[in-house]
């Protein structure tokens, strides 16, 4: 099956500033797609040109097999990450608002249902939440029941709960055949939801694959932390590698067993320690050298 969405050596200068440098990829239909990247990366420059807001210098976008045009944008919703809303107007007013700028969709009392809005549908949306506003947001991006939708670091700000709440609001969205573009600070969110992700640093993509997949290729190893006042041991001694936090000690070990039994062995107090998998965090690390929110 070809891909519902193509992006094909994308470049977008500002002057002598090269944002994107030749970004192509493509999305299956009914998947979701995260694009990662620290702030400047060009990740969100490479969705505005792919959602038609900005002109690309060079490079093209294709729909379903043709030049994004106007098929594309009546099948596409957007939820960007701050939009501003029109004053004193009701949860049900603000959905009526832009229901009514498509000649087909879904009903209000749909997207209030999908949302889990019934109980907002009266309130004036200045009165929400983070986390309802993004909510009222995205049922916004689906009054004209889109087949791609667009989320721009759409739990950015949110507290845990209401996160939580998003990736399940968006992953019943994405279950009715929904196809999700999503870019995202957060690579629990993206281990979450994506299917398949792209990670951008300078304007290029330099990695591609799904999660799991990335994860296999990069790292064989498991980490092990502990609280650094309990590892008492000479760091230039140990027979593993150290990743020294300034508040943890990270061990990363390819034998757990062995790494468990030396530490045992060495009097290290083990009542704190915790082992997890590489992560799509280390992950990016280990590819850009920078943390993801920097």
């Amino acid at each position: 099956m070809p891909a519902i969405l193509e992006a094909r050596n994308l470049v977008k200068h500002y002057g002598a500033i090269v944002a994107v440098d030749g970004v192509s990829f493509g999305v299956d239909a009914g998947t979701c797609f995260g694009l990662l990247g620290p702030n400047g990366a060009g990740k969100t420059t490479t969705v505005e040109m792919i959602e038609g807001i900005l002109p690309a210098t060079s490079g093209e976008v294709f729909y379903r097999g043709e030049p994004a045009g106007d098929r594309f944008r009546a099948e596409a919703g957007i939820q960007f990450q701050k939009t501003a809303l029109q004053e004193f107007l009701t949860v049900r007013e603000c959905l009526t608002l832009f229901r009514n700028l498509y000649p087909r969709g879904l009903s209000v009392d749909e997207v209030i249902r999908i949302c889990a809005l019934e109980k907002l549908e009266d309130r004036d949306n200045r009165k929400l939440s983070g986390g309802q506003q993004q909510r009222l947001l995205l049922a916004i991006a689906l009054v004209n029941d889109p087949e791609i939708l667009f989320l721009d670091e759409p739990t950015t700000g949110l507290d845990p709960q209401a996160r939580h709440n998003f990736w399940d609001l968006v992953r019943a969205v994405k279950a009715s055949n929904k196809t999700v573009i999503l870019t995202t600070h957060y690579m629990e969110e993206a281990y979450f939801l994506c299917d398949r992700i792209a990670i951008m640093d300078h304007g290029r993509i330099i990695a591609m694959g799904s999660p799991l997949q990335l994860l296999q290729e990069h790292f064989e190893d498991v980490i092990l932390e502990m609280p650094r006042e309990d590892f008492t041991l000479d760091p230039s001694s140990v027979p593993f590698q150290l990743l020294a936090g300034s508040e943890q000690i990270e061990i990363s070990t390819a034998s757990v067993d062995a790494t468990l039994r030396y530490l045992m062995d060495a009097g290290v107090s083990l009542k704190h320690l915790r082992i997890r998998p590489r992560n799509l965090e280390d992950l990016f690390l280990e590819l850009t050298g920078k943390e993801l929110r920097a």
